[in-house]
């Protein structure tokens, strides 16, 4: 059957797209905590970062139940009852008035609706483009690393009531709605931006092929490809062995994105002669924060790019060279202390980890097949899960203060005050897990596509 018959399999990727720049806000929380630890001072932070925690495992878990539905039912409503939840969590964040409230809208009811609506594009995508796979992958969750860039400067915006920035240029000034009503207007915008993109998922019909492509034939004497069932994968050490890697690499990149701006703080912090002036130490927090956005957009880039690569020159090639790559960057990133260097050294590891996210829901697609896509998917995605947790955990618990720098800063009524910013020494963090991504490449050479009995 040919695909221009059916339907234009492109508007499944723009539905993809505004679902995917949607649920990429997850990576804005750290613009809210400022506000979180005024509203809440006795907030440790511990608990600062437990809602952020917590929206990872979720979303990470949620892809898998959600996988398994969609399968069943199709991608439609899937993604529709994931921006419900999401759209609802938020709301019950900008109520909270505890903790505990905060965390259960935020973490876990709005984790359970990012992980319900991430999986249905991608899973609607590879049915879609089996001639494309690397990448439309890439393209599918391209905007899930872009969210944060469109969406932090919003967010920002609306808390201070400041303008809309983007890399240092003010767009238009928005209202400023403090830090809770931001999470009830950006609630609103993802469940009407989820939903309005849920419209344009659906999945192929039986027997569809695109135009002009025919399946490539197996090589003579290797098994056909064929369909595994989420009980058939598991039992695969296959599986496991592409779990592990794809759970080092997601380790590396996570902890870099979560803590790009206090490294470079730290960094540009340590040499410099105390008490640090106001205007100084804003300086170091806006390159952070322009970090960040640099960040994210290579985040973006890596999705595309190398999904693109790895339809030409193989998944498994494509992997073992973006591990070594990231593996070294990681190893080396301590000693990149000026702004530019730092710069390279982040973006270089938000490509390949960009990279990741676009290579391995194609490569559980070679393996195990499409009829099982989605609850398959969510298993392997749940390695995402597991290190946006330890990733910032090992930052965090592996991090030495070296120094408690004095610096200068301005209270409410305007006076001005000296306050401390903690140094702090993350290069043990970047070995390990640096280390893990080298051992990664290695297991990635080894791991080949797994034959049915």
């Amino acid at each position: 059957m040919e695909g221009g018959k059916v339907f234009n399999r492109w508007l499944i990727v723009v539905g993809a797209l505004l679902i995917q720049v949607s649920l990429g806000a997850i990576y804005i929380y750290s613009v809210f905590k400022p506000g979180l630890k005024a509203r809440f001072p006795d907030w440790s932070n511990t608990d600062l970062a437990l809602p952020s925690m917590l929206v990872l495992l979720f979303f990470g878990l949620a892809t898998i139940f959600a996988g398994r539905v969609q399968d069943k039912i199709g991608p439609r409503y899937v993604a529709m009852t994931g921006a419900v939840l999401l759209g609802l969590g938020l709301m019950l964040a900008s109520f909270s008035n505890s903790l505990f409230m905060f965390t259960l809208g935020f973490g876990v009811i709005g984790g359970i609706g990012i992980g319900a609506a991430y999986v249905c594009p991608i899973a609607t995508c590879v049915k879609w483009f089996p001639d494309k796979r690397g990448l439309i992958t890439g393209l599918a969750v391209a905007g899930f690393g872009a969210g944060a860039f469109f969406f932090a400067p919003l967010a920002k915006g609306l808390i201070t009531g400041g303008k809309y920035q983007i890399l240092g240029a003010s767009l238009f000034g928005l209202p400023k709605l403090g830090v809770f009503n931001t999470f009830m207007a950006l609630g609103i915008i993802f469940l009407v931006a989820i939903v309005l993109g849920a419209q344009l998922l659906r999945n192929p019909p039986a027997g569809y092929k695109p135009a002009g492509w025919n399946p490539p034939q197996p090589a003579a004497g290797a098994a056909p490809k064929v369909d595994f069932t989420p009980g058939e994968m598991l039992k695969t050490g296959r599986f496991w062995l592409l779990w592990i890697t794809y759970f080092a690499g997601c380790t590396a990149g996570l902890q870099v994105i979560m803590k790009a701006s206090p490294v470079w703080q730290s960094f540009a912090i340590m040499p410099m002669t105390p008490p640090i002036s106001a205007a100084d130490f804003g300086r170091i927090g806006a390159a952070g924060a322009m970090a960040v956005s640099i960040l994210a957009i290579f985040n973006s880039l890596g999705r595309i790019m190398w999904g693109k690569i790895s339809d030409n020159m193989g998944r498994k090639g494509t992997l073992v060279v973006m591990f070594l790559l990231c593996g070294a960057t990681m190893l080396l990133l301590n000693a990149f202390r000026a702004y530019p260097l730092y710069l390279i050294g982040i973006c270089v590891v938000g490509l390949c980890f960009g990279g990741f996210l676009a290579l391995y829901p194609a490569v559980t697609a070679d393996f195990y097949g499409t009829k099982h896509y989605g609850v398959n998917y969510g298993w392997m995605f749940s390695a995402y899960g597991a290190g946006g947790i330890f990733g910032p955990f090992l930052a965090a618990w592996l991090m030495r203060v070296t120094a408690k720098v004095p610096y200068l800063a301005t209270d409410a009524a305007g006076a001005q005050i000296e306050k401390t910013f903690a140094v702090g020494n993350y290069q043990m963090a970047f070995i390990v897990a640096g280390a893990m991504c080298l051992a990664a490449a290695l297991v990635s050479l080894l791991v080949r596509p797994p034959r049915k009995a």
